[in-house]
């Protein structure tokens, strides 16, 4: 069989897979339905409708834990062709069926195909930002991102100020328990000076715990609704 017959194939499998998903439904069989997509996903593994589809059944009939999985899937099969707003949509879905599900790798993903020409600035510097870490919380962000350090400082419930510097830029970044509360970057501070953090790539950054909680300036449902939001504003702004 030739490539092109078995590629038509693979779609038909799929199409027959999402009908005999439909009827199940429409008979009240959720379960029926999500085997029936299961199988099919075994042989199409890369399917975004198979996914979607699998995603929307198991949100809508109470198994969080299996959409938030199809949706980490998702997220990266979006990110392969490209499109990086259906990427953030699903990484962010995932993340609010499942709180427990780290998404800073595939943030991480999406910066690097934004900006491809980073990843060889920040392999030219890491190991002379290497040796010149300090013994408190502090990173090299050529290694580790400040989607990273947010992340282990929210896990922590920490409250203190999260310092990125490298040769062109300097920023902070406020929490209380773990909940960004502020940022500053230049002249500018709040959501503005947040946008200009995300995209801090390269130096290093510390962290310093602090016994005193700081004032609201940043409101947002959660940092991972904050860095997203940050980003595609951050792009929009290019664009």
């Amino acid at each position: 069989m030739t490539e092109f017959h078995k590629e038509k194939e693979a779609v038909g499998e799929v199409e027959t897979a999402l009908l005999d998903a439909e009827l199940f439904l429409k008979y009240g069989s959720p379960d029926r339905a999500m085997k029936r997509l299961k199988t099919a996903l075994e042989r199409s593994p890369r399917s975004i409708p198979l996914r979607e589809k699998m995603r929307e059944v198991a949100a809508t009939h109470k198994h969080p834990e299996e959409a938030a999985r199809h949706c980490l899937a998702l997220a990266s099969l979006y990110i392969e062709r490209d499109n990086l707003d259906a990427a953030h949509d699903r990484l962010l879905e995932a993340k609010q069926l499942d709180n427990r599900i780290s998404i800073v790798t595939g943030l991480e993903a999406i910066r690097r195909a934004r900006h491809p020409e980073l990843q060889v600035q920040q392999a030219a510097k890491t190991e002379q930002r290497r040796e010149k870490l300090s013994v408190t919380f502090a990173g090299d962000l050529s290694v580790i991102s400040v989607f990273d350090a947010i992340q282990a400082i929210e896990n922590s419930r920490l409250t203190g100020i999260l310092t990125l510097t490298n040769d062109a830029q300097a920023g902070r970044v406020l929490f209380n328990d773990g909940q960004i509360v502020d940022a500053e970057c230049g002249k500018l501070n709040g959501h503005a000076g947040f946008r200009q953090i995300v995209e801090i790539t390269g130096g290093v950054f510390d962290f310093q715990k602090s016994g005193q909680s700081f004032p609201v300036t940043i409101e947002a449902p959660s940092n991972t609704n904050l860095i997203l939001d940050s980003l595609r504003q951050v792009d929009e702004e290019k664009a």
